[in-house]
């Protein structure tokens, strides 16, 4: 019988309210194992590793009785994940879906290490293309893993095995990885949450590589809220990884938003993607953003490089030994899109490298037009004999959309968007420019329709300072856009505690009203209070003229905040438009 623990909230609650591992886990593992040849499964967690990890979770209970005190400290005890088969585990086989190349793992990848801290614990290492090679999920000699809507479909790949455990509802989460698209085109097969976070965000120390300068660590989830705080226990800086940057980016981006998306979107097959794309743009605009058709063409012009150019020789010298010694040990497609990089020397690379830096400024010049793109995850999803019969041709297609992605340094976050006509689902994903994770989370936050606060482990963001403005900085009023400009996030809309005074400053373009503070005769008055990155404060600070200035603001609940104030002086003339209870409301009865 299935579990009925399908999502990380699912778990986390049966463990508050007094579930044990020692019960949930083996049950789980036999469950798996009753599968029997299993073609998204290559290796199960059992034996003495089982029995291992069940000790381990006794002990950190044994530390801390009080199983609120334990879920906070280690917010995934006891929560299994499946792990795609080309990321270590300490003491488990990892194959990259190869079975000349298994060897046994010394020490986990930093990525397994962090979830483990944090009390999860793997269940099963995952299919996937064979050497991370493929969007099809096809190309293994364990099998070949459909999707869960459809059984004649394929699953996607690369990490096929580990999307396919998620949607099937094994597994809450699954670590996958994403060079071109595999931690986004599984996702979009099956209906889950694909996070793709900005390359170095997340170690991949531990993971073997496929194109080791673009590899990213992605998750698989049910929802965004999970991705994120999954993403938040994983997220940091790593020694051991020298392609290890971390860094943060915004917290949050403004309501309305301009979102970018193909002018003249490509679709292919018969499983109603065309069809449903403009119920996704539909839904942007009823969520209160802007569509913007934008020229793809320098994108499509990345995406080129990724197969076409010289980066395949970086899966060249993962298997360069293995493939002269034995290539009958690899996949036919594999080899054959691997044996490319012989056709490049170290002048073709650098030429290479040139053109990226040059589309890359293109590229850039995007976000001038736009805060976000959205796509379709894929373009279509194809049949398993569709793909037997051009392997390299459907693989293309697949990745239009998300192969430019990690050339360009970008974050992506798959996310279901319903269903095709067909019944199959159909998925979008929103890309944003380098170190917009965390801002990307809550922007997809809102599409799943997620209102509950913000989950206790969420992706770090900059370091950020809250501004109240109370009068022309007001969200759609003349100087709102010194704060967008500066990447300010609007937090809320709230008022003073009732001891201030609003007063109409004489002479002012564009009108700006004097703030004081009145504990005799003071009352509530209206605000807004924005996050403004700290390393934008010094050149707002220097945009505020004389009278005004920043200081300390009493809010409603006694918190208090930096925020506008007037001289004192300044309002001895200046009509008191307390009553109106805000600029705004000021405003609008001069009309």
């Amino acid at each position: 019988m299935a579990s009925p623990l399908t999502t990380l909230a699912d778990w986390q609650q049966a463990y508050r309210d007094g579930a044990s591992p020692a019960a949930l886990l083996p049950a789980l593992r036999e469950r798996l194992a009753a599968r029997g040849d299993d073609p998204a499964v290559i290796h199960l967690l059992g034996g003495a590793p089982m029995q291992a990890r069940l000790e381990a979770l006794r002990a950190l209970e044994a530390a801390c009785p009080d199983r609120a005190a334990l879920l906070r400290a280690h917010p995934l005890w006891g929560v299994p994940f499946a792990v795609k088969d080309n990321i270590d585990v300490a003491g488990a086989p990892t194959s990259a879906a190869c079975p000349a190349f298994v060897h046994t793992a010394e020490r986990s990848a930093e990525v397994v290490r962090r979830l483990e801290a944090a009390g999860a614990v793997w269940i099963a290492k995952t299919n996937l293309d064979q050497f991370a090679t493929g969007l099809v999920g096809t190309r293994s000699p364990y099998g070949r893993p459909a999707s869960v809507a459809a059984a004649d479909r394929i699953s996607g790949g690369s990490s096929s095995g580990s999307a396919v455990l998620v949607a099937r509802g094994d597994v809450p989460f699954a670590l996958g990885t994403d060079t071109a698209g595999s931690g986004r085109v599984p996702a979009g097969f099956n209906g889950l949450v694909g996070f793709k976070p900005t390359p170095g965000r997340v170690s991949t120390a531990g993971v073997l590589p496929a194109c080791r300068s673009l590899d990213c660590v992605s998750l698989f989830a049910h929802d965004v809220d999970a991705a994120a705080a999954l993403l938040a226990l994983v997220e940091g800086p790593d020694g051991a990884d020298p392609y290890s940057r971390f860094a943060t980016g915004p917290a949050a981006w403004p309501e309305a938003l301009r979102v970018g998306v193909p002018a003249h979107p490509f679709f292919f097959g018969d499983a109603g993607y065309e069809a449903a794309w403009p119920a996704a743009t539909a839904r942007l605009e009823a969520l209160g953003h802007r569509v913007v058709p934008l020229d793809f063409t320098v994108l499509h012009e990345v995406a080129a490089l990724l197969y076409e150019g010289p980066w395949v020789a970086e899966r060249h010298a993962v298997v360069k030994a293995l493939l002269a010694r034995q290539p009958e040990a690899l996949d036919a497609t594999v080899r054959r899109v691997i044996e490319r990089a012989r056709d490049f020397d170290a002048t073709a690379t650098f030429e290479a490298q040139y053109r990226l830096r040059d589309l890359a400024v293109r590229a850039a010049a995007l976000w001038q037009q736009v805060d976000v793109l959205m796509v379709p995850t894929t373009t279509g999803h194809p049949r398993f004999a569709e793909v037997d019969a051009d392997p390299v041709g459907v693989n293309s297609s697949l990745g239009r959309y998300t192969n430019f992605v990690n050339l360009l340094d970008w974050c992506a976050l798959a996310v279901p968007a319903g269903h095709t006509p067909a019944g199959l689902p159909f998925g979008v994903t929103f890309v944003a420019r380098t170190h917009h994770d965390a801002a990307l989370a809550r922007f997809a936050r809102r599409w799943q329709g997620l209102a509950a606060p913000l989950p206790l482990a969420w992706p770090r963001s900059e370091p950020s300072l809250p501004i109240a403005v109370v009068g022309a900085h007001l969200s759609g009023l003349p100087l709102n856009g010194q704060l967008l400009e500066r990447g300010a996030t609007l937090l809320e809309a709230t008022t003073t505690a009732p001891r201030y005074r609003l007063h109409a400053l004489p002479g002012t373009v564009p009108p700006k009203p004097g703030l004081v503070r009145d504990e005799a005769r003071g009352r509530a008055i209206a605000l807004e209070v924005w996050a403004m990155p700290e390393r934008a404060v010094g050149s707002f600070l220097a945009l505020i003229p004389a009278p005004l200035g920043l200081g300390s603001i009493e809010l409603a609940d006694g918190r208090r905040v930096h925020g506008f104030l007037c001289e004192a002086h300044a309002v001895a003339e200046a009509p008191d438009v307390s009553a109106f209870g805000g600029w705004r409301a000021y405003l609008e009865s001069r009309h």
